[in-house]
């Protein structure tokens, strides 16, 4: 049985905020990327997951990769399903992949290019499951369907477990998972939402984002 990796190639800025921001846009806001994970890295955010439900993710991936304005904030890629989108993701500059399910191919391909891999799972088993087979941290997915308490009861029996519930997560409740234990927060709709996209809500998003990392560090004590 493969041991729980240590491997975490990178991702120091997200430990460091605590905050991963995840981007899902449609096709007419995709283009504001840019700006966005400019807005967000500004708030103090240490890592910026674009999905590739996103219109064009993975060359903007690979533009945001590539933007040394961004050194401090992590860029990689989210709702990755199988070995084949791994490959194109990491090979455009993704410095980590999620996915919101459990596929060990996907795991042994990120393994194989030293790339973090952070899979979704739900129950103790599945996350359990997922950090045997090698995950440095393993997404809590949907996290809305819980509370803040699984955490906590999850890592008395098994505290090398590092956890970032992601669904649900709230400026309000982000710091009662922090305080359960997680490692950082996942967060999409209640950070990066339609009301704050376009070029003029840019001061707008850095202060929400700026918001969900002090919550956070707030927590942490």
């Amino acid at each position: 049985m493969t041991q729980p990796s240590t491997t975490l190639n990178g991702l120091a800025p997200l430990f460091a905020s605590g905050v991963l921001a995840v981007v899902r846009l449609s096709e007419a806001a995709a283009g504001g990327l840019r700006a966005i994970a400019h807005a967000l890295a500004e708030g103090g955010v240490g890592a910026v997951e674009v999905t590739l439900t996103t219109p064009g993710a993975i060359d903007a991936i690979g533009d945001l990769a590539e933007d040394e304005s961004l050194a401090g904030c992590v860029i990689g890629a989210g709702t990755v399903l199988d070995p084949s989108a791994a490959r194109y993701v990491i090979d455009a500059g993704a410095r980590f992949v999620v996915s919101p399910v459990l596929h060990r191919a996907v795991l042994d391909t990120c393994r194989e290019r030293d790339v973090p891999c952070i899979p979704g799972a739900f129950s103790p088993t599945e996350i359990f499951n997922a950090c045997r087979a090698g995950a440095p941290l393993v997404k809590v997915f949907p996290a809305g369907a819980l509370a803040p308490g699984f955490v906590r009861d999850l890592l008395a029996p098994l505290p090398f477990l590092r956890l970032v519930p992601s669904g649900g997560v709230s400026l309000e409740n982000a710091g009662d998972w922090i305080r359960g234990g997680a490692a950082a927060v996942s967060v999409g709709g209640a950070l990066v939402s339609p009301d704050m996209l376009g070029p003029d809500r840019a001061a707008d998003l850095t202060a929400r984002a700026r918001a969900f990392v002090t919550r956070v560090k707030d927590a942490r004590g």
